[in-house]
């Protein structure tokens, strides 16, 4: 990442101010999800199991994720600057109203639609965020903007659960504690919102002046919307296979996360807020892994292309985690978890910035909408699948080697398909 790209990416007013925007929100994200992961899967009251795990990814991932390309439509209609002010209101009513099932005890249907919303409109609010960057950056400077705001807002993300985690020391582990930190999760919503108002009102588009008939017509035909979007996306060969590798590479992360989830809870320590540590400190060294992969991801698509770097992060996954993953030990699965955080974060700021250079702007909050759906129901199915031979403590070799197999086997497929994209038709050569 060269410091004088970064410096003039900084100088502009309206980034800064979309940053902020971010940072604050995913700050508020950390937080939120500690919260709540200490509440369903390391109270002390509770044991966790995969099929556990998965029904909860469940509830929370897959109902946003067939609602998802609508929000699209609304995305590529509405001033993005007007979500960006109003979601983090929204979610702040909400997660007010999750504080008070969680102080009544209740973790039932009610609880889960509640975090349903909450992180259905986050997912809404990262669309818009995606839709919006290539307007307030120039588009040489899309891969650094994507690689400094993405990771550090993840970074950040991270940052926020270690406060969520201080505030579980502080306020404690049970329902009332639980609740206290979410009302100050809901506070910070709150000023992400009241940042998002110094944006100008038409900086972050869309212009629907630039768009095609139909996109003006979206709202009122919204299936006939999304189709014209997958055709856009079908025109574009390179989109489709960035959407592919991120898909793939969603599934058998979520299969690894689930693993790191149930290893920490039961495996590596039988009590629930030494493995909330242990949870807490393998996201942080992932989060290592994100900036990282930030740092070299800019430089190295300098050299290679973003293809081929997916392509290589994907096989670096399967290689690191035959080392790493294998002897099922706390000190080498933390290092693999650094290892996947720089294959993330590397394939997703090559996925983000491909999307970015080949969609026109019109269609982008389709598309990312679209992209957010593929990343939840990637992740859902993957914890669906896992959670029906996964044992209770996360050991399991066959399970193991099966995505060491696919990340190989991924990171061939993806090259193979890039390289036959991109290799001139023997009829141009003649």
């Amino acid at each position: 990442m060269r410091a004088s790209e970064l410096r003039a990416i900084l100088g502009g007013r309206d980034f800064r101010r979309l940053y902020a925007t971010r940072l604050i929100s995913q700050l508020t994200d950390g937080v939120f999800q500690v919260a709540l992961a200490g509440w369903v899967f390391f109270s002390p009251e509770r044991q966790t199991s995969a099929g556990k795990a998965a029904a909860a990814f469940a509830v929370t991932l897959l109902p946003y994720s067939a609602l998802g390309p609508f929000a699209g439509v609304f995305i590529d209609r509405w001033q993005r600057r007007q979500i960006l002010v109003w979601t983090p209101i929204l979610r702040a009513l909400m997660v007010i109203g999750v504080a008070a099932l969680v102080a009544s005890g209740d973790d039932g249907i009610p609880f889960f639609l509640g975090v349903l919303l909450v992180l259905g409109v986050n997912r809404f609010f990262l669309a818009a965020l995606s839709a919006a960057l290539p307007h307030v950056v120039r588009r040489e400077h899309l891969v650094t903007a994507n690689a400094f705001a993405v990771t550090s807002g993840t970074i950040v993300a991270f940052i926020g659960a270690g406060g969520g985690y201080l505030l579980r020391q502080v306020f404690g582990a049970g329902h009332n504690g639980t609740a206290l930190i979410l009302l100050c999760a809901s506070g910070l919503f709150l000023l992400a919102g009241v940042v998002a108002t110094s944006l100008p009102r038409r900086v972050l588009g869309p212009h629907l002046e630039e768009a095609a008939a139909q996109t003006r017509d979206a709202l009122g035909n919204v299936l006939h919307g999304l189709a014209d979007g997958a055709r856009h996306i079908r025109e574009r060969p390179s989109a489709a296979l960035a959407l592919g590798a991120i898909s793939f590479h969603r599934f058998t992360y979520g299969v690894i996360l689930i693993m790191t989830l149930l290893l920490c809870r039961n495996h590596f320590t039988t009590d629930a807020d030494t493995g909330l540590s242990k949870f807490a400190m393998m996201l942080g060294v992932s989060g290592g892994g994100y900036f990282l992969a930030a740092v070299i991801t800019p430089l190295v698509v300098r050299r290679i292309s973003k293809q081929a770097w997916i392509a290589s992060l994907l096989a670096a996954g399967s290689g690191g985690l035959l080392v790493l993953g294998m002897p099922f030990t706390e000190p080498a699965w933390a290092a693999g978890a650094f290892a996947l955080g720089v294959v993330s974060q590397g394939v997703k700021l090559c996925v983000d910035t491909i999307l970015q250079e080949t969609i026109d702007d019109a269609y982008r909050g389709r598309v990312f909408a679209v992209y957010d759906m593929l990343f939840n129901a990637a992740f859902a199915a993957a914890a669906a699948a896992a959670a029906t031979w996964l044992p209770a403590d996360g050991v399991s070799h066959a399970t193991l080697a099966l995505v060491i197999a696919a990340y190989a086997l991924g990171a061939t497929v993806y090259w193979a398909a890039t390289t036959r994209l991109t290799r001139p038709h023997p009829a141009a050569m003649r």
